[in-house]
């Protein structure tokens, strides 16, 4: 496990609900972040048929764009009845002509559990998997994930994604009816993050 010492990351990241909780969880340890945005970056195909296959292109292509070590992150839900989708297919459930919308990623979840008739409680997990990929080309992965039900109608207006219809094991809120406090001691990028920290960080 190799050690970061430098002072910045790329965050390679456009999507806003991740950028805000990647800069909170790395605050702590006087790291700053730059995103993919603020040096031109485009997002790159994600092709791969795991997490964490993702998370590394883009890592990867971060890093060789810029020169900076990169952090990348591939996250979704997993639906037990729905055997796994929408996985690494999340985010395209929420895909529309004019760009994503996660209302109609949820009613779309929604729809497919009651087409099949699935059984209460309707288990699902959130996954997160980081890599970092330093300017040499050394990589750590991390993967964590935080099991849950999903319910409907959907609650709570905080967080992003399918927050709102994710209610964790253990809580009676959603992740979108909790804080960013509340949410990042939990989540599965949290889970993540406390394994990065501890390789690369503690």
């Amino acid at each position: 496990m190799r050690r970061f010492d430098a002072d910045h990351v790329l965050v390679a990241t456009h999507n806003t609900g991740k950028r805000d909780e990647i800069a909170a969880l790395l605050a702590p340890f006087g790291i700053s972040t730059s995103y993919n945005a603020d040096h031109g970056l485009s997002e790159p195909a994600e092709t791969e048929e795991t997490f964490v296959g993702n998370a590394r292109i883009k890592a990867r292509t971060g890093m060789s764009a810029t020169g900076l070590a990169t952090l990348a992150d591939d996250s979704g839900i997993e639906i037990l009845a729905l055997d796994g989708r929408p996985g690494v297919r999340t985010a395209d459930w929420a895909e529309t002509g004019s760009g994503r919308d996660f209302g109609i990623a949820m009613a779309r979840a929604q729809s497919e559990l009651d087409a099949i008739g699935a059984a209460e409680p309707r288990l699902a997990r959130f996954v997160c998997s980081l890599v970092m990929v330093w300017p040499d080309g050394h990589e750590e992965a991390f993967e964590g994930h935080v099991d849950g039900r999903l319910i409907w109608p959907t609650r709570g207006q905080h967080g992003h994604g399918y927050d709102p219809m994710f209610q964790p094991v253990g809580h009676s809120k959603t992740f979108a009816e909790m804080s960013a406090t509340e949410k990042n001691r939990i989540s599965h990028r949290a889970a993540a993050f406390a394994k990065l920290i501890d390789g690369c960080f503690g």
